[in-house]
């Protein structure tokens, strides 16, 4: 068996080992929490081995923090099917308080994805179809005259809300989609020399056809950085696809996911909690280091014009505390760094052109580079 990352590989170094906690197997059936999994021990330089929750020691909250986040994965199994690994990345993403960009064709369940793990996590959710004559105040909210009163007042737009499904994000032109830049980083509205703080927690799922161009605005590198994961949900196995064509036969309606069992069992306040002890996640600094040699190497690749930047290092830590914490245990490994460097860092690069039209891939220059980069061991 292996485990499905959020880019959907299994551990470069797990092969046949057990499953991270919560996490389905190749069948796609969720997992109980069963002991820690076993795997070759990294030691830091001074050869001490970076401490390792043993479940009979772990906190009982986080354990059932993690419990709740697989029932999670259970219930948005009830809709969407094959696509373990997008959950993943979607749940790393609300631990790490990041925004993810769901990329792939039509038809591959990228809105029901979000809206079935919205509906699972009793979040407020607004769906924004963006359209090339959206407007920015259309997403943040505009100026609006009262007759009453006389004075103008603001009237909150759909970014008010704790998921933001941005629905074919590159249909809308650049003015618009940079409406969001503000909200995404400093996660508040300002109109009119007035800050409007968002709500917490907040995160924009952003979804993107790449098949198309016609009428379609490519997002801009500073939009792109700002997302922490980029997700690239591919069409199915056969036997997923012939398990889509059964629940539909059987009756399954995706927009109605109540009649097909979806319910909340994760508040704020829990994935607020779940967020503290995700972030409290060790990191020695052996692996610091490692997470910076990687950036370094993608700044010297001979087929990249620009490699990660610091937000991107920093993202990668975020979303490798993340993983870990999710997986049980309370130290980041090189395991995890590695887990996580796709899905954060895919979207950052910027080949040289000649690279592009070689058809060089950002995931192919990312994979040489981890084979490259000595690991701490």
């Amino acid at each position: 068996m292996t485990t499905p990352t959020p880019h959907g590989q299994p551990y470069p170094h797990r092969q046949g080992q057990p499953i991270p906690q919560g996490y389905p197997d190749d069948t796609g059936a969720p997992r109980s929490y069963p002991q820690q999994p076993q795997h070759a021990v990294r030691r830091s330089s001074d050869g001490t081995e970076p401490p390792r929750a043993p479940a009979e020691a772990e906190s009982p909250r986080n354990a059932e923090l993690r419990a709740q986040l697989a029932q999670v994965r259970r219930e948005v199994g009830k809709a969407v099917v094959g696509q373990e690994a997008a959950v993943s990345g979607l749940i790393v993403a609300l631990l790490a308080k990041g925004h993810v960009l769901l990329e792939g064709v039509p038809g591959v369940a990228k809105t029901l994805l979000v809206r079935t793990l919205s509906q699972a996590l009793d979040l407020d959710t607004k769906r924004v179809q963006f359209t090339p004559d959206l407007m920015p105040g259309d997403v943040t909210g505009s100026l609006v005259y009262d007759a009453k009163t006389g004075e103008f007042e603001f009237r909150r737009g759909p970014v008010f809300t704790n998921i933001l499904l941005a629905d074919e994000i590159n249909r809308t032109p650049p003015k618009t989609q940079s409406s969001l830049l503000e909200a995404m980083e400093e996660r508040q509205v300002s109109t009119d020399g007035v800050t409007q703080p968002l709500a917490e927690p907040f995160v924009v799922a952003a979804t993107m056809n790449p098949i198309e161009y016609e009428g379609t605005y490519t997002l801009p590198e500073a939009q792109l950085d700002r997302f922490l994961l980029k997700l690239v949900l591919d069409v199915p196995e056969r036997d997923i696809e012939v398990e889509v064509l059964r629940r539909h036969s059987a009756g399954f309606n995706p927009r109605d996911l109540t009649g097909a069992g979806v319910t909340a069992v994760l508040g704020a306040a829990d994935l607020a909690e779940a967020q503290v002890a995700a972030a409290a996640t060790g990191v020695s600094p052996d692996v610091l280091s490692y997470i910076v040699d990687l950036a370094r190497a993608t700044r010297r690749s001979p087929s990249v014009r620009m490699g990660v930047s610091p937000r991107g290092t920093t993202a990668l830590l975020s979303a490798a505390k993340a993983w870990a914490w999710l997986s049980g245990y309370s130290w980041v490994t090189p395991d995890h760094v590695q887990a996580m460097v796709l899905p954060v860092w895919r979207h950052r690069l910027q080949l040289r052109p000649e690279a592009e039209l070689e058809g060089v891939a950002s995931d192919a220059i990312l994979r040489s580079i981890m084979q490259q980069v000595q690991v701490p061991i």
